[in-house]
């Protein structure tokens, strides 16, 4: 079977309804009872559709149901908030996505971060606002814990509003290409939008950037939609000289977080000088804002 049935609408909207006991949901489980889970009948009851409708959305003849009626296939097979997100896209749809943008870095993100050696790493919210980084980045681009953590973002820090003096940076880093890099940034803002529609941080932050920005009310203006995965940076330390690194974004899951690492090819010059960088004294790691 092609991997696209097996894990389509109707087949996962199958497994659902199977895996879910009927116990849970008020009905009895007896030793007469053939179907696993629910029967295409209780789930259709409980959905508030017909008996006809579950099958021809399991058989995959119909694809595109209504947003009410995933919301009530989703209520019914009791789907987590991950999972009733998943239905969503499955059926076509965006989803609801009332969730905030999350600012708290998990511990096991944390931890895994934290064991990395020898590298700069920040973590930064959906919206790009700074909420982690090491003792690295400290030391290669300056302790940002001096900037007010509303302010202590990398888009205001990009596109200024009415003269803010945002600097995550301490010292002056050009990035390789100035142009394809705002672009990049503007397209994983409108991504985080249609994520996060509803969240009123992410909102401010646009309209004042569209409202106050000329350069980033251009770029928004394109429509462009995209994540921002690398660059390549040159950073002039005060200590370890101009020191070139690439710049890889990494993102976790659903919520968004994009975890910057910061990191030069080890040995010649470039090796010696971010080592060096990265190895200046420091304050210690700034706490989850």
């Amino acid at each position: 079977m092609p991997i696209q049935e097996e894990t389509g609408l109707g087949a996962t909207i199958r497994a659902w309804r199977e895996r879910l006991a009927p116990s849970s949901v008020g009905l009895p489980s007896g030793r007469a009872r053939r179907a696993r889970g629910l029967r295409r009948e209780e789930l259709a009851e409980r959905a508030g559709v017909s008996v006809d409708y579950v099958v021809r959305l399991e058989q995959g003849r119909s694809t595109t149901p209504s947003a009410q009626v995933v919301a009530s296939l989703a209520d019914a097979l009791r789907l987590s908030a991950a999972e009733c997100d998943h239905l969503h896209r499955l059926a076509g749809l965006v989803p609801p996505g009332d969730a905030p943008v999350p600012d708290q870095v998990p511990p096991g993100v944390r931890r895994v971060l934290g064991r990395l050696g020898g590298v700069a790493v920040a973590v930064f919210a959906a919206d790009w606002r700074m909420i982690w980084w090491n003792a690295g980045w400290a030391g290669l681009l300056g302790d940002p814990s001096a900037a007010p953590p509303e302010l202590r973002n990398f888009a205001r820090e990009r596109f200024p509003v009415d003269g803010d003096a945002v600097h995550l940076a301490t010292w002056p880093v050009a990035v390789a290409n100035q142009d394809l890099s705002d672009l990049a940034i503007v397209s994983d803002l409108r991504r985080a939008t249609g994520r996060f529609p509803h969240d009123v941080r992410l909102t401010e932050l646009v309209r004042t950037l569209v409202a106050g920005n000329a350069d980033f009310a251009r770029l928004w203006a394109s429509g462009t939609v995209a994540a921002h995965r690398e660059d390549h940076k040159t950073v002039a330390h005060p200590v370890a000289g101009p020191v070139e690194v690439d710049c890889d974004v990494l993102t976790d899951g659903d919520s968004e977080f994009k975890i910057v690492i910061l990191s030069a090819a080890p040995g010649g010059v470039a090796g010696e000088r971010f080592r060096k960088a990265v190895g200046a004294s420091v304050s210690a790691p700034a706490p989850t804002a």
